[in-house]
Formats: C-alpha cells, structure tokens, sequence
C-alpha cells in the first residue's frame, strides 16, 4: 500500500501542473489554516492536528524519526477519503455517477515547504521537518505550522469567591508560562430591577472586570458569578486558543476584619536589597480539621463553614500574599492543597514553591522564595526516620539511641520530616543560605523523641552548611512542638544539652534515655519567644519560631502578632477571620 501511495503522490509532486515553481512554494492568496505539531524529545511520536478542506479534522500521530514523505503519504490518503465521504454525501455527485466517484478517490498532491519557501525533502525525518512556521499545501487549502504553541491544559477557579479576597486561577500549561498569558475577568451583569439581565442564547450576559491574573472581586460583586478567559502565551509573544472557565457560584460576602489585616500594614513592599523577609506557619491541614474530634472537641467554638478548606483558603492566601515575604516556610500542608491552591496562588505573587510530603501521611511542608530574589541550588530533604537507619551521618546517635529500644522504637515510627533547600541570590552569586523547615513530634510527653529529631535535623544541616556549602548561613523555620522552656529550644538556643536534663525522661522511668548533644551553630530565635504561637481552647503557647545565624544575620524588624483582643474575637483559633490554630510569625532580616 505504501508503495502505491508512495508512487501517486511521487506524480502528482512531480507534476509542474500540481505546484507552480518546481521546489518551492507558489504564491498563495487568502489566509491559511492552522496545522498544529506538538513534537516533545523525550516521546517517541508527535501529534499534528489539522482541519481538511471538506470540513474533517484530523489528529495524526508519527514517529518522529519517520522520513517526511511516509507523514504526507497519510496525510494524501486522509485527504483523499474525505473528499470521497464527501462525494459521496452530495446528491449532485451521485447523479453524475462514476466519475465523481473516480475524482473524489484521488489523492490530491501534498507538500510541506520551510519557512523560506523551499520544499522540505521527503527522506528528512519527521521531528527535524515540522518547523514553526512552515506552511504544509492539501492540494489548494495551505496551513501554517504552529510547532509547540502556548495551549492550557487546566484552567480552574476556586469553589469558594469572598468580596475583598484575591481569586487565584489554577493554570496549567505546555510550551507557556502563567505570566505570559493573558487574563480577562468578568462578571454577571445584575439583573435590572423588575426584570432580567440581557443574555444570548439563554446564557448570563457577561460584563469585562478586570484584565490581571489575581482579580480581587469587591463587595459590588456580591451575588454575582466570574468568569475568565485565559490566553496562554511564552515569551516569544506567541498565542494559543483561549479558554474559559466559569465559577461554580456566586460571590459571597466576606468576613470583615481578619487578624491579619494590621500585620499587612508592615509589610505592603517587599524588602529591599540586601535584606529578606521570612515567614514561618503552621496553616493546619485539612486532614485534621476536617475530623469529628476536630470539630466537637479541639475547635467546637469555631463555626463549621469557618473549618471547610475552600473557607480557609481564601483567608490563607490573602494573608500570605500580603506578608510580601521572600521566604515562606509553612507546616502541614495538605498536598493537594500544595497543588490546586498555594502554588498557583503564590507563584502569582512570585514565589517558587517546594514541597515535601511526610512518611506515610498526607500533609507535609512546604517551602516558597521569591524568584527575583532567589534561585534554587539544591534540595536535601530527609525523613528523620530513614535518615537514622541508613545515613552513616548519624551512626554515633544511632548506637547511643540503641541502647534505649522503647524510644528508639518510638522515634523511628515517627513520620516527621526535615525540608532542606540552598538557595543562592539572583544579583550576588556569592551570597548563599540554607534554609531549614520542620515539623517536630507533636505529643506533650514527647520531649524525648523531639530532642532526637532535633539531633538528627542540626547533623544534617551541619553535613549541608558546613560541609557541601562550606560557611554559609542558615535560617531554621518550623513547628517545633516545644516551649521555651523545653529542653529541645534550650539544646537549639545555647548549643548543647546535658545527659541529665528533665526532657529525657519526658514520658517517664521506662522510656529514659540519657546522652549529651551538641550541635556547632549560634542559633537565635529572630522573633524572640512571644506569648503564644498557638491558641486553641484547652492550650496556648509558644510553639513555633524562626532561628537565624547570629554570626551571618542579624533581625531588622519583627511584625507585631496580633493583639489578645483579636486573637480571644471568637474565643480562640482557628476562627472566621483566622485561617489556622498557630499564627504565622513574620520579621526582616539582614546580612551582616
């Protein structure tokens, strides 16, 4: 078959009657259809999409590494079934009888010719063929080639809409990039009073709101449905088919002063050069708050719809977005939440997320940096446990800790994790930091089990700041689960712990274990040790914190927490105008 294919096209290629100009192509009149390759190199075919002259689409797939003339061959034989479809459809061609029939089976001469006009040799692969911009000719009908052009392929809205918080789409796409594309919002026209909004075709008449890719829709829109229409586009200011994407309800008022709103006060403008600005939250995961225990015994003050995700995400994103933070080191992220919300969100506000899931659960931690600022070295998380089994880094710990099975056992079911990330400046190459995110054990009577994890989290960061980045400084953000007057913020505070300290026998006789530990940083906690970093109704206390290197930082400016009166509006956290149980803890750093 491919040799009479092969052999028909080959005449009519030949022919001076079927392309005027020999070898390249002929002058053309008219605009031209599209004809779409996506061609990736780690697949072994590429796609072409295309309309056919009779109306029919078409979507091929070839090996890339096929010669071009097997690619058109097809293309012929598709052209030329269509047209016989055709004939065969039309009353016309069945009235003249045979030689419609014999007409619409020919296949009608096929070329694809450069972008300078020459044609494109059969025996040239396909991959090396498909250029951008080249024009492939079916018979009259010519089709510019658009190779790997700006196309979506996700699009979503947040199901909940608040007046006064950013909606940030989900956008996802190929050969794009969020920031080149272009974004129209409208809204629902209102209804005239007495009567019905103008629509067409049934549908909501729509009116343009906003061009921007954050919309933050105002009180005047309450009751009203978005819409938007996204372009996707890269930066060689090419475009791709729009879409558009409606919300899934109206939107709603919002919960008027949230604890944040004065924090926003101190940090409208991202810090200047040469400073940074660092945020560390426990944002509570969604797998905890959406439990009966959450909702009837830990939070039973805060009002159900306050404990939804979609609620809490709207709050969470307004409040991060206007911390205008370099780093963001959050704590129990729920992956999807990570995916489908945070990411989008904030890499709309500049930030690159990380992220690193914990043993066997499904919420983890999550690091952000601002990308003009900063780009990414490298990564070295570790899991606690892992880390104690395989990695010789911790042999010394380990053989201690095997001298105690009840708490060793303990520590290596523990699913905690440690995020490491080196980053290194986008305008001084030769100013690098690691930074360092946790979540530590959470049971009160597990002063034991954190001091070890703790341990084995300094080791590590020793192994990346000292050893495979020799001298650089280091910020430690997280939920350490500890008070200052514990023996896990005394060890990370003064460098040490003794064998005798009360923590080690946290959890009672039977699960003592006695050793001193060192670590060789001089660690500050930049934001002192506040009243309370968690206030939920049966506990308040200082939980979280943000500790620096004191010989290479130094603390500009802490922004103040919230006052008791705004904490204490609904009894306690979370609430309907705070997003999580913890508060987030915010202050501009320095180099020295």
């Amino acid at each position: 078959m491919w040799r009479r294919l092969r052999s028909a096209l080959g005449r009519l290629r030949g022919s001076p009657a079927a392309f005027p100009g020999g070898g390249r192509l002929p002058a053309g009149r008219g605009a031209m259809e599209r004809a779409v390759v996506r061609c990736v190199p780690s697949e072994p075919k590429l796609s072409l999409r295309f309309v056919l002259p009779d109306g029919s689409a078409r979507h091929m797939q070839r090996d890339q590494a096929e010669p071009l003339g097997r690619a058109l061959a097809r293309i012929a034989t598709n052209a030329a079934k269509g047209h016989a479809k055709a004939a065969k459809k039309s009353k016309k061609a069945r009235a003249e009888g045979g030689p419609a029939g014999e007409a619409a089976a020919v296949a009608p001469a096929v070329r694809l010719f450069s972008r300078d006009g020459e044609a494109v040799a059969e025996e040239v692969p396909n991959a090396a063929a498909w250029q951008d911009g080249a024009v492939l000719q079916i018979g009259e009908a010519r089709y510019r080639v658009e190779r790997n052009p700006p196309a979506l392929t996700e699009l979503q809205l947040p199901r909940s809409l608040l007046a006064g918080f950013p909606v940030c789409p989900k956008v996802s796409a190929e050969f794009a990039a969020p920031q080149h594309c272009l974004f129209r919002w409208y809204r629902e026209q209102r209804p005239a009073a007495g009567g019905e909004a103008a629509a067409g075709d049934g549908g909501p008449a729509w009116v343009e709101a906003a061009a921007e890719r954050v919309f933050t829709p105002s009180n005047a829109l309450v009751g009203l449905r978005l819409k938007l229409r996204c372009t996707p586009g890269d930066g060689a200011q090419r475009y791709g088919p729009p879409r558009e994407v409606e919300s899934s309800g109206p939107v709603e008022a919002g919960p008027g002063a949230c604890t944040f709103d004065s924090r926003h006060l101190y940090t409208k403008k991202v810090c200047g050069e040469g400073s940074l600005r660092a945020v560390s939250y426990n944002i509570l995961a969604d797998v905890y708050a959406q439990t009966e225990f959450s909702r009837t015994v830990l939070y039973p003050y805060c009002a159900p719809y306050a404990l939804e995700l979609d609620y809490r995400q709207n709050l969470l994103k307004k409040e991060l977005a206007g911390y205008s933070a370099d780093l963001i080191c959050l704590q129990e992220v729920d992956k999807a939440v990570f995916v489908d919300s945070l990411a989008p969100a904030l890499d709309a506000f500049g930030l690159e997320g990380l992220f690193r899931i914990k043993e066997k659960q499904h919420e983890g931690l999550a690091t952000f940096y601002r990308r003009d600022k900063f780009g990414l070295l490298s990564q070295h998380d570790v899991a606690f446990s892992e880390a104690l089994r395989s990695d010789l880094l911790h042999r010394e710990l380990c053989d201690k800790l095997a001298k105690y099975p009840l708490v060793q056992e303990k520590v290596l079911q523990r699913s905690s994790v440690l995020q490491v990330s080196v980053l290194q400046s986008t305008t001084d190459p030769s100013r690098k930091i690691c930074v360092a995110n946790t979540h530590l054990y959470w049971h009160p009577k597990g002063g034991n089990i954190r001091l070890i994890q703790i341990a084995v989290a300094l080791s590590h960061i020793k192994h990346v700041a000292c050893d495979l980045y020799p001298s650089i400084p280091i910020i430690f953000c997280g939920d350490f689960n500890s008070t200052p007057s514990s023996g896990t913020y005394s060890f990370i505070n003064s460098g040490g712990i003794a064998e005798d300290h009360e923590d080690w026998v946290s959890n009672g006789e039977e699960e003592r274990c006695n050793m001193p530990l060192s670590h060789p940083f001089k660690l500050l906690s930049a934001c002192g040790e506040p009243a309370y970093t968690n206030y939920v109704g049966g506990f308040h206390g200082c939980l979280d914190y943000i500790f620096i290197d004191r010989n290479a930082l130094e603390v500009e400016q802490v922004i103040p927490l919230p006052s008791h009166e705004e904490v204490t509006t609904h009894q306690a956290l979370p609430s309907v105008s705070h997003p999580s149980d913890h508060i987030a803890l915010i202050c501009d750093l320095k180099w020295k």
